[in-house]
């Protein structure tokens, strides 16, 4: 009999539905571990980090948090911010703070339609449509340079400058990972996005990377496009997408799109993922804390539990994240839906429902 695999996971809900979204997903991993007759299990540390640990202590996390997330096999994270930490403070303060220091820099979003849930784009009705965002997840628009600086000449006379930051490893790296995606995928084409036109410098060199890279992978599709125009593509021609690489903030934007076509945030799921595995990787949702609706149950634990699914095909279970991807498209197939996709079941009905799918579906051996 194999030995078990025993994975240790951070969990860090921190706030809003993170809290909701993050205890759904490990319901359904921890039920899965229970199917799998012992050949896998999870050990949970919950940490407290988050905008309620600011308003006690004045940091989004605890001094040390690094040095001790360095020590797991995975993060599972769930969404920051509130009113009580302006946005820039929480999101560096907290989740940047792990993605930058634990250099997770191929942010993956899938963009998936699935079966039951109502899309606005009216392609998605008689049309098979699946792709994913790559996003570079270390540099960018996102890098953080910048300052603010001559406030002391008075009202109206600061000056704020931030500067994106292009490296040609940073470029090269996160255009390989999105071909050696493409290679697994059924439609093996990888879609360059950038504003080369407007933004000479960075962007022309992730151009030229790209234009680079591409000899090494003769099988594979590709195009190059601005990201207005594929901002539109999106919407008219999503069937000619499979792998869409982009730089940080054009894949921020175009992933939300992405998912906003597909039916709700509250679906999209993402792995910050360190491929060196130097450090642990970090899945979560797409969608934020949500304010509106925490606390009241009806938040949609799909995008957290896809989230799951990523991870586990992080761990090498590649076999159950499919079975996780199938419970998800049977329980929204037969109508298991949260408010913000068009139904009236709320997150605790949501997750039974994957669950019950996940034991109607054979185990992996």
């Amino acid at each position: 009999m194999a030995e078990q695999q025993v994975f240790s996971i951070a969990s860090i809900p921190a706030d809003g539905v993170g809290k909701e979204v993050v205890a759904a997903g490990r319901t359904v991993l921890d039920a899965m571990a229970e199917q799998s007759g012992g050949a896998f299990s999870f050990e949970w540390t919950e940490f407290p980090w988050g905008s309620e640990y600011y308003a006690e202590h004045g940091v989004m996390m605890d001094p040390h948090a690094l040095e001790t997330l360095e020590a797991f096999d995975a993060i599972y994270f769930g969404a920051v911010g509130w009113e009580n930490v302006p946005d820039h403070v929480s999101l560096w303060g907290l989740r940047l703070n792990i993605t930058q220091n634990f250099d997770q820099w191929a942010n993956v979003r899938p963009v998936r339609f699935l079966p039951g849930v109502v899309s606005p784009l009216r392609k998605a009705e008689n049309a098979e449509l699946d792709w994913v965002v790559v996003r570079e997840n270390s540099e960018g628009e996102y890098a953080g340079l910048g300052g603010r600086n001559l406030s002391g000449r008075g009202p109206g006379n600061e000056v704020a400058v931030q500067s994106s930051l292009f490296t040609e490893r940073g470029c090269e790296r996160i255009i390989r990972f999105a071909f050696d995606l493409a290679r697994t995928r059924t439609v093996q084409k990888v879609s360059s996005v950038t504003k080369s036109n407007a933004q000479q410098y960075g962007m022309v060199l992730w151009d030229e990377v790209f234009a680079r890279v591409v000899r090494d992978y003769p099988d594979v599709q590709t195009e190059s496009v601005l990201v207005d125009a594929m901002s539109a593509k999106f919407v008219l021609h999503p069937e000619e997408l499979s792998v869409v690489v982009a730089s940080n903030l054009n894949a921020d934007i175009l992933s939300d799109l992405g998912s906003a076509l597909a039916g709700s945030l509250g679906l999209a799921a993402s792995a910050n993922l360190n491929p060196e595995r130097r450090f642990p990787s970090m899945f979560e949702p797409v969608h934020g804390t949500a304010p509106d609706i925490a606390g009241q149950g009806i938040a949609n634990p799909v995008g957290a539990i896809a989230s799951a699914a990523l991870m586990l095909d992080h761990f090498g279970l590649h076999e159950e994240a499919r079975r996780l991807e199938a419970a998800i498209e049977a329980t929204t197939a037969a109508g298991h839906l949260t408010r913000d996709i068009g139904g009236t079941a709320d997150t605790d009905e949501v997750t039974e429902a994957i669950v019950e799918a996940l034991a109607t579906s054979p185990a992996s051996a």
